[in-house]
């Protein structure tokens, strides 16, 4: 954002509302108004916390929400207010890994969003007529006609200038914004600070993958050179991936019984276990 302002672009910045924003978050997205315009989209919460459990119940990412309201938000403000390009951050591919070639792609497009957004197989008509879930309250979830129509441009920034997720860390503390390590299995320090229910997707990554996110982190600094492979690999064997522990101060328990999740979790927690990789039952 500080980048595209220097360049001379009139910003608005676009927050989607995550499923339990955190302090840090709040105060993070207030900061940002310092800098440029802001629109907050808030849904129904209520159909929100529902769409939590409905989701980590049926396809195990409680952030299922989430992931699909960042690919629509946007795109439904950009066609409401008339704006013809937007920019989100790296390419995951790029940064992270994928299919080869797909870490190239410039542009997000609605190939890349149905091959890379996390919807797990739900769309948001799979949701109607589930505990008085209507309609038009999978309408935060959807793109509107406007957007479908939309003739704009996303961009990666990450694909234009050089990315690098320590030096971004950096320009932002640098510009007003809090930070704290969520977790103790996250190798860097100011990632994912607004939802306190990440602790718990990443919990669900590592149960069917067999790593987290502090994984994904200090593979990117492994490549760039910050860490050597084998003391990360020392790093990641201490980490806690294992252990489902506070995010943000935040318990599981407490965000799960929030959701009505709690009493059903243990079951919930060995069906997606990849008993291939995880032959014993994990760690609570």
């Amino acid at each position: 954002m500080l980048t595209l302002l220097e360049l001379g672009a009139d910003v608005t910045i676009v927050t989607a509302r995550t499923c339990h924003l955190t302090a840090i978050g709040r105060a993070n997205i207030d900061n940002l108004a310092r800098y440029a315009r802001t629109i907050e989209v808030v849904p129904n919460m209520t159909v929100r916390a529902k769409l939590n459990r409905i989701a980590l119940e049926t396809v195990g990412d409680i952030s299922w929400a989430e992931h699909c309201a960042i690919f629509t938000t946007p795109f439904n403000v950009a066609a409401d207010l008339g704006i013809g390009l937007m920019f989100y951050g790296e390419n995951p591919q790029d940064q992270y890994g994928g299919p080869l070639g797909s870490e190239d792609a410039q542009v997000m497009t609605r190939r890349w969003v149905s091959e890379f957004g996390g919807f797990l197989g739900l769309r948001p008509d799979d949701f109607v007529g589930m505990e008085g879930i209507t309609d038009r309250d999978m309408d935060d979830y959807r793109l509107t006609d406007r957007a479908k129509a939309w003739d704009g441009e996303a961009h990666f920034l990450g694909q234009y200038l050089p990315w690098d997720s320590h030096v971004n860390a950096t320009r932002a503390i640098t510009a007003g914004m809090a930070w704290a390590r969520p977790s103790p299995s996250n190798w860097w320090l100011w990632e994912n600070l607004d939802n306190a229910q990440t602790g718990i997707h990443d919990y669900f990554m590592w149960l069917k993958y067999g790593f987290g996110r502090g994984c994904q982190q200090i593979s990117v600094d492994v490549r760039t050179g910050r860490i050597h492979r084998d003391d990360a690999l020392i790093w990641l064997k201490h980490s806690g991936e294992h252990i489902l522990g506070e995010y943000l101060g935040e318990s599981p328990m407490s965000l799960l019984t929030a959701l009505g999740a709690w009493d059903s979790f243990a079951d919930v927690r060995s069906r997606f276990t990849n008993r291939d990789i995880h032959p014993c039952s994990p760690s609570a």
